[in-house]
């Protein structure tokens, strides 16, 4: 199979809107590409990173149609950085939501970071509808991912960071950050808030790839988007996104038929590969696609490449075992 490596050009939504789900939330939702194309829906990470015009790239508009939204309380879904009915169970309601509002019968799921904790979920609860998956950078929510992220592993790659990172934080509260940062994130909006929710959007937003981009930084720096995102990793980050431990890994078996893709970078700081490992120990007839030269980001040319891949092989072939067995 031939591996592209570069995304589709870029293409406006034909349709979209806003989707009220009846608990205070109303969710942003766009369709772009083939109208009459393979149903597809792209789950992003965060939890409240909110979708891109990238991700429109990732499909042939003309053999796909591609569903975006984003997540309770952020992007253009209303109120902004609300985390009130808003936990991994609400949205995985969510997505059966629009399912259900675009009369779709069977679809592929597509998602990265914490969209494929997303994804997982959503289709270990709803296997029927499910197609296949393509999912990347894996992270399940197990403690040792947080406590790796958050309090010490990834701090020792990236120290200057990681300064940057504790600065909000007086030193008697750092063994715990995640807790600390809550303090500070959960509470009335003040000036304090916004300077911590930088400092926890900045964090990753500057160790997700091999190389510094510029676009990252500016737009996890930005106001609006650090204090959604902010405010809801750390919400979902403080109850373990109300996932029993291991829950991920060991409901392997409610999708172990549905064909699936999983790629993850080497050395991807952000969701290290010992949770895909994991997760392709758990599940070995999944296709597990390893990028020798690659971090987290979607847009690391080998993780993009092995996404393209398996997005135009099912495109081509319409069968995605198929695909997940050669991608």
């Amino acid at each position: 199979m031939a591996e592209p490596s570069a995304p589709f050009p870029a293409i406006e939504p034909y349709e979209h809107g806003l989707l009220d789900t009846g608990d205070g939330h109303q969710l942003y939702w766009e369709l772009c590409g083939n109208p009459d194309g393979i149903p597809v829906v792209v789950v992003h990470g965060g939890p409240g990173a909110g979708c891109t015009p990238f991700q429109r790239q990732l499909f042939d508009p003309a053999r796909y149609r591609v569903l975006l939204f984003d997540q309770r309380g952020c992007g253009r879904s209303l109120p902004h950085a609300s985390l009130d009915n808003n936990t991994t169970w609400h949205l995985v309601a969510d997505i059966e939501r629009l399912r259900r509002m675009l009369d779709v019968e069977r679809w592929l799921v597509f998602g990265g970071s914490w969209g494929s904790t997303l994804a997982l979920a959503y289709a270990q609860a709803h296997p029927e509808p499910v197609a296949g998956l393509v999912l990347r950078g894996i992270f399940t929510l197990r403690r040792a991912e947080l406590l790796w992220y958050y309090q010490e592993g990834a701090s020792w790659l990236f120290p200057d960071k990681w300064e940057r990172f504790l600065r909000p934080i007086p030193a008697e509260e750092r063994h715990d950050m995640i807790a600390a940062y809550r303090r500070r994130l959960a509470g009335p909006a003040d000036a304090g808030q916004l300077e911590a929710a930088r400092a926890w959007s900045l964090w990753e937003g500057e160790t997700l790839t091999l190389m510094p981009s510029d676009v990252l930084s500016a737009q996890h720096g930005g106001d609006a988007f650090a204090l959604a995102f902010a405010r809801i990793e750390n919400h979902y980050f403080t109850h373990a996104g109300w996932l029993e431990p291991d829950q991920l890994l060991r409901n392997v078996d409610r999708i172990r038929h549905i064909p699936a893709v999983i790629v993850q970078g080497r050395w991807d700081v952000a969701t290290p590969m010992r949770t895909a490992w994991d997760l392709h120990r758990a599940w070995p007839e999944a296709r597990f696609h390893l990028v020798p030269d690659a971090g987290h980001a979607v847009t690391e040319p080998g993780i993009l490449a092995a996404l393209l891949a398996a997005t135009n092989g099912f495109a081509a072939d319409g069968d995605f075992r198929a695909v997940a067995a050669t991608a």
